[in-house]
């Protein structure tokens, strides 16, 4: 399936044709591999690095690439279009950790953590745990304070990277009397005293992306990896995941196009009665309707990206964006295994893991139930 290059500028063009690239040529012959295993493998890590994937919009000062926020969505989408694994680990580290720290970490801050998460350490987003999914400020995880250092006691579940990553930007409740607004974020090295990660999820797609949990028992954190000021931990909190939502809608539309460009190609060559069965109204109409949603949730994950860029309000856009991207990611997803039939239903052909991966769209950095509550207030207010 082409993709709409009218709307891209020529150094965009040539940085999401390198990243294309590089997935058909490094990481497409491991993909299988790595889902069956649920494991990542180190050397395409180290690759992302390499590339500058893992710190996009960090300055190049700081040994990031120096870009901007729509590269690290084009990279996300493209490297989802392989592998939504992939495309993940990417996400979580630009759009959700280094873009916090870029807004709000102090000097001291950005000298010590950019340089490394540009060039080799992953880092991790921690905030869910059992009892604050969608209500993500019920936040049971607690802070202390203690003479210049915060006590952090609780435990954070469903955390993406969290098995590569070496630092985590923890949120916890440092005032329980001011709900919301007690919460705090911190900056939490994977190596400090109380701080370990759990048990690995064993999960139903996206399986080579890691999803732990992460334990804090007594651990001591120091006053200066405070992220923010004390209890503007929930405005850090919304504002990073207003920016992540466009990141899912750039993961799930990857997931489609991939599986839309299987579903086609095979269309193409399957016989049934003596001709294609892409010679069916039965199988073109309805991949002609996906392709064309698809294109529409595209455009609406580049406007919300491009919002963003520009500094104009994008909350109502992200939300539509990761709603209609995830919808669509299921629906193409679907429809592709229809598309092969028995063959699709099978681990021996790729259309079954693109199913796996698109259904976790609907899910996390917020349910689409959620994204709705987000455009309906919007709309209302």
């Amino acid at each position: 399936m082409s993709l709409p290059l009218t709307h891209l500028n020529d150094e965009e063009q040539l940085f999401q044709e390198n990243v294309a690239s590089f997935c058909q040529r490094k990481l497409a012959p491991h993909v299988a591999e790595m889902d069956d295993k649920g494991k990542f493998r180190k050397d395409i890590l180290e690759a992302f690095f390499e590339l500058g994937l893992m710190g996009i919009e960090i300055p190049e000062n700081y040994g990031g690439s120096g870009t901007n926020f729509f590269m690290s969505i084009l990279a996300v989408e493209e490297l989802s279009a392989v592998d939504a694994s992939a495309g993940v680990i990417v996400d979580v580290q630009n759009t959700l950790v280094n873009n916090a720290l870029l807004r709000w970490g102090t000097v001291q801050q950005k000298n010590t953590y950019l340089p490394r998460l540009a060039s080799e350490w992953v880092g991790a987003y921690a905030l869910s745990e059992a009892s604050s999914g969608s209500d993500a400020f019920s936040l049971q995880t607690q802070a202390e304070y203690v003479g210049g250092s915060y006590r952090l006691n609780g435990q954070k579940l469903w955390i993406t990277n969290a098995h590569e990553a070496s630092l985590f930007i923890v949120f916890a409740t440092a005032d329980p009397a001011a709900g919301y607004k007690g919460i705090t974020a911190f900056l939490v090295e994977r190596d400090t005293d109380g701080c370990s990660v759990g048990k690995k999820e064993d999960k139903l797609g996206i399986r080579a992306s890691s999803t732990c949990e992460v334990i804090l028992e007594n651990c001591i954190v120091p006053e200066s990896n405070l992220l923010g000021d004390p209890g503007r931990g929930y405005k850090i909190a919304i504002e990073t995941l207003n920016e992540g939502r466009i990141g899912i809608g750039a993961q799930m539309i990857g997931v489609a196009r991939g599986a839309l460009r299987l579903a086609l190609a095979y269309a193409k060559e399957r016989k049934a009665f003596g001709q294609s069965i892409g010679s069916f109204q039965g199988v073109q109409f309805p991949l002609a309707d996906l392709a064309t949603r698809l294109e529409a949730a595209r455009l609406l994950v580049y406007n919300a990206a491009r919002l963003r860029e520009s500094g104009r309000p994008f909350a109502k856009e992200a939300a539509m964006a990761k709603y209609l991207s995830a919808d669509v990611a299921e629906a193409v997803t679907s429809q592709a295994i229809d598309t092969y039939g028995g063959y699709g239903y099978t681990s021996d052909y790729p259309v079954e893991k693109y199913y796996r991966d698109a259904k976790i769209g609907k899910i996390y950095e917020g349910t689409s139930n959620m994204q709705l509550m987000t455009i309906a207030k919007d709309l209302l207010s």
